[in-house]
């Protein structure tokens, strides 16, 4: 139940509906129990007609012994008074209490769960606000390790089986056991002796579920743990069609989706068929609990007369009453059980701790004065170093650029400079302060990032131009597009900035995203920018274009460049030169080239002259 504990914290916003389902259950399981006793004035004119005792003077209260008595003849005053010797009308006033009873009970029932559903869907909303919020407060390093379509699962289908579990608790978990209770008040009421075998019924029947209930969360664990790996498969599928079409691939990823969705098809059998035991198993033990009843009550009845026929019939009516909400308990503890594995995947999203976080007094600062340096820092993804003692600074209005080959460490520098990671030793600062010791979000507010790959979203040019800056005006967004030498295209569209650009801005080529995701970077207006292999992805003419709009971009502003093609960087006002996580050149484009060491061959490797 600890995971229950955890996930009902999600619902305390909600407690004013959840007293209110109580207020509304305790009289759905009050008019419950009433409705069955109200059959026993019924039958007793049913049965009797006119041989039935008439109580022609009010009854006069003996103590809790004759209780019994003193109801029965009670209503059999009221009833004698309304209908005066007419046994119809007494019939139709004893039928007509049992339907008003009947009627408040299922109103009753309507207005607790009006009030549960919006527990149960605002508990959702603000799980899944809480998941998604903590998804994307996880530093990258996290996603590195983990399948971006487990998390997908977790998120979707995790949540859903919180629903059908812990929360379809929430509707049984009061109104259940009153229920319960109060009949099982009404059943000592007409007979104890009776009543001893309910008692008998309700832990031998907990004990047997029990037993079958055991590996229900094991069985579960592996139903979700498989079901977020055939989404994983989906998701990479999606991300890769075009490689899988283009290496006729497509027959390895079906084989690896029908084996992951066949195990998933194997567990749920397994897992369904056990759950399928419980709603049989507890009827069957509520039906021989009640074959006992009928024996013992029948032979009170015929044999000893301590107890008559409609009232029999109403204790059999409110023993029966109880079967219905024992299976629903029954059914919500294997509900928990089964819900269990999906809450404790779903809580190590919610209790994963962030390993990037801000100081306890970060400072916000707005402004870029002097100059950003890396003193002596070190990295390591995992065992091996892919930084080694590095230094550099960037001077405000200057360009750095970065070059070296494939593996030199010019992209985790992107990365620690951001504080997408952490460095695991030395400094970076700007002006002057550890980044550490500044808050995340106004560290990220002085860079403005553009990536080898253009990130965009499947939405209009103008929102994805946005999330450098929401409140634009679309001069400002024109502005920008200009500056990025993308306003010639996006004017040419046939909405213009309103434009859907599809999936990852799959309606244009590699060299209009680039473009616009320079001309978000634009939009932002940052005093430091980060360009990681802006055009190492784009063909000649694309790059030209590409390159203009960087150089507009860079102007007036201090720039971080990661270079693959060194076309780029000729003009940069230092270039260092990387291998293997450490400088081993630096200087500008004409004195590396004199010096004819690495640059110099990168350059010719490039033949660029």
């Amino acid at each position: 139940m600890n995971y229950f504990k955890k996930i009902l914290r999600f619902a305390k916003p909600y407690k004013k509906y959840a007293v209110l389902n109580i207020i509304a259950n305790i009289f759905y399981a009050l008019f419950s129990a009433l409705s069955f006793i109200a059959l026993i004035p019924m039958l007793d004119v049913l049965f009797k007609g006119k041989d039935a005792t008439k109580i022609t003077e009010p009854p006069v209260y003996n103590g809790i012994g004759k209780a019994q008595d003193y109801f029965k003849d009670y209503l059999s005053f009221q009833v004698n008074e309304y209908a005066q010797d007419d046994v119809s009308i007494a019939l139709i006033l004893v039928i007509s209490l049992v339907i008003v009873l009947f009627f408040l009970k299922n109103i009753s029932n309507y207005i607790a769960m009006y009030f549960i559903t919006f527990l149960r869907n605002g508990t959702l909303k603000d799980l899944r606000n809480a998941l998604y919020k903590k998804t994307i407060e996880l530093p990258l390093s996290h996603y590195s390790e983990k399948r971006k379509g487990d998390t997908i699962a977790r998120i979707t289908s995790d949540v859903l089986e919180i629903q059908h579990s812990f929360l379809s608790i929430l509707e049984l978990i009061v109104r259940e056991p009153l229920t319960i209770l109060f009949t099982i008040g009404a059943m000592l009421f007409i007979s104890p002796e009776l009543t001893v075998f309910v008692f008998i019924f309700i832990p031998i029947s907990g004990f047997i579920i029990s037993l079958i209930g055991k590996s229900l969360k094991k069985k579960s664990d592996k139903v979700q743990q498989e079901q977020g790996l055939f989404l994983s498969i989906l998701e990479e599928t999606l991300g890769g069609l075009k490689i899988i079409k283009g290496f006729n691939a497509e027959s390895i990823f079906y084989t690896k989706f029908k084996s992951s969705t066949q195990n998933f098809n194997d567990f749920s059998n397994k897992l369904l068929n056990r759950q399928n035991l419980a709603s049989p198993a507890s009827e069957f033990l509520g039906i021989s609990v009640i074959a006992v009843l009928l024996w013992y009550g029948g032979t009170m009845v015929l044999v000893g007369e301590t107890l008559d026929g409609p009232m029999f019939i109403a204790y059999m009516g409110l023993a029966y009453n109880v079967l219905t909400p024992a299976k629903g308990i029954s059914k919500a503890f294997y509900n928990v059980k089964k819900g269990n594995a999906a809450a404790e995947r779903v809580l190590e999203i919610l209790e994963t701790e962030n390993s990037i976080t801000d100081a306890d007094k970060a400072i916000d600062k707005t402004e870029f004065n002097s100059e950003l340096t890396l003193e002596n820092i070190s990295f390591k993804y995992e065992n091996e170093y892919v930084l080694k003692n590095f230094q550099a600074t960037v001077k405000k209005g200057k360009t750095v650029a970065l070059v070296g080959q494939s593996g030199s460490g010019k992209s985790t520098i992107a990365n620690l400079v951001t504080r997408f990671y952490d460095i695991t030793e030395g400094e970076i600062k700007i002006d002057g302060i550890n980044i550490k010791d500044m808050s995340q979000s106004s560290l990220r507010g002085l860079m403005g990032l553009v990536t080898q790959d253009s990130i965009l979203f499947n939405d209009t040019i103008k929102e994805n131009l946005k999330i450098g800056k929401p409140n634009a005006t679309d001069e400002e967004l024109i502005d920008s597009l200009k500056i990025a030498n993308a306003y010639e295209f996006v004017k040419e569209l046939p909405k213009g900035l309103d434009t859907n650009i599809g999936d990852s801005g799959g309606k244009l080529s590699g060299g209009q995203k680039q473009r616009l995701s320079i001309a978000r970077a634009v939009l932002k207006n940052p005093p430091i920018m980060i360009l990681d292999e802006a055009t190492s992805a784009l063909d000649t003419e694309s790059e030209q274009l590409v390159q203009k709009a960087l150089e507009n971009m860079m102007k007036n502003r201090t720039s971080l460049v990661i270079a693959h093609r060194l076309s780029t960087i000729k003009n940069a006002d230092t270039i260092i030169v990387m291998h293997q996580g450490e400088i081993v050149e630096q200087g500008r484009h004409d004195e590396l080239i004199a010096n004819e060491g690495v640059y110099k061959k990168l350059v010719n490797m490039q033949s660029f002259e």
